[in-house]
């Protein structure tokens, strides 16, 4: 018998892991094949912790580097963390895990599941939110009940680099619990984590500071009031619903062409992972002469993973590339024009 096996029949949480396992319904082992990345070690040494969401899959990964730590992220590449509804399936990942890393209550109902899962089957996996201790901004009355996070707030601090700091402090405390004698190295990792999210605050602050226009428009769904609160602008988005959707009403777009119509506005954002068809028609039936890619680092792309990028590359060779363009605050990278002006 090996060594695994004894350990399962002697370890009662290994046991009630194999149970919950057993319950779920045929959970398929092929699932490791959809999650959208990992890093560090994934042999049976080492420790395990799962993301469900890109940003915090990739926080998590840098403070857990050069750990026993391995973080993999359960949204599989090209898709869009906020509105992605995963087959029951996906919590053998997280009953399997020694840590669940999550963007708290009312955000991902599956994840919301999973957690029921883990609480209700006395499953060991211990569970990290890493929004805790932030404060929420509150939610315009136009959002609709469903969409509400808590008592009418928005999730989207990730955006803010400077309140995404405290989530890189819970992810340090979270793997900490798990890994005590790591944890120094996960808070130095860590510091260095902050660090560049300083950086990106800075290079925030010169773009929106050197910026011609006070009024941006976005076709995506509403995701990026805590950038504009930081930094002191109007971002206008088309729908304002908080999860990716297709649901672009004619009110949406009516709103849209008097927002584009009202500012003079030749340049906008369009979601990289939501549909495109809206952006193209505004530049076919207003002054709009073409968008440029945003994303409020929810997913990546097959591109994205192979370059290495995460959280800071996408900030700067995405979001910031089209926020100088669409403030009017700096000559555009021409490389980035050719890229991705009008994407399909």
């Amino acid at each position: 018998m090996s060594e695994k096996s004894i350990a399962e029949r002697t370890d009662p949480s290994r046991m009630r892991r194999r149970h919950v396992l057993a319950s779920t319904g045929g959970l398929v082992a092929a699932l490791a094949g959809c999650v959208g990345g990992s890093s560090g070690s994934s042999d049976d040494s080492g420790h395990v912790a799962v993301a469900s969401f890109f940003t915090f899959y990739d926080f998590a990964r840098k403070v857990a580097d050069g750990t026993s730590v391995s973080v993999q992220n359960l949204v599989p590449t090209g898709l869009h963390g906020h509105g992605w509804e995963p087959d029951p399936s996906v919590t053998r990942d997280i009953v399997d895990a020694d840590a669940f890393l999550h963007v708290g209550p009312d955000f991902q109902p599956w994840a919301d599941r999973a957690i029921r899962t883990v609480r209700n089957d006395g499953v060991d996996t211990h569970l990290v939110n890493v929004r805790a201790g932030i404060e929420l901004i509150d939610l315009a009355d136009t959002v609709g009940e469903e969409e509400r996070v808590g008592r009418g707030k928005d999730p989207h601090f990730w955006l803010d680099p400077v309140l995404a700091k405290q989530s890189v402090d819970n992810i340090v405390e979270g793997l900490s619990e798990v890994v005590p004698e790591e944890e120094s190295a996960f808070v130095d990792n860590a510091d260095e984590v902050k660090a560049t999210l300083d950086e990106v605050d800075s290079q925030w602050a010169r773009i929106f500071d050197r910026a011609e226009r006070d009024v941006v428009f976005l076709a995506a769904h509403n995701a990026f009031e805590y950038v504009a609160r930081r930094y002191g602008a109007t971002i206008q988005p088309l729908v304002t619903n908080l999860a990716a959707s297709n649901d672009v009403r004619p009110a949406d777009m009516r709103r849209a062409q008097d927002t584009i119509t009202a500012n003079d506005i030749r340049h906008i954002g369009a979601a990289v992972f939501e549909p495109r068809r809206p952006a193209q028609q505004l530049r076919k039936e207003t002054a709009v002469e073409a968008y440029y890619p945003v994303t409020p680092y929810a997913g990546t792309t097959e591109e994205w993973v192979d370059r290495g990028w995460g959280y800071f590359e996408i900030a700067r060779n995405i979001n910031m590339q089209t926020f100088r363009i669409v403030l009017d605050s700096a000559r555009p990278d021409a490389d980035f024009v050719d890229e991705w002006r009008n994407f399909e």
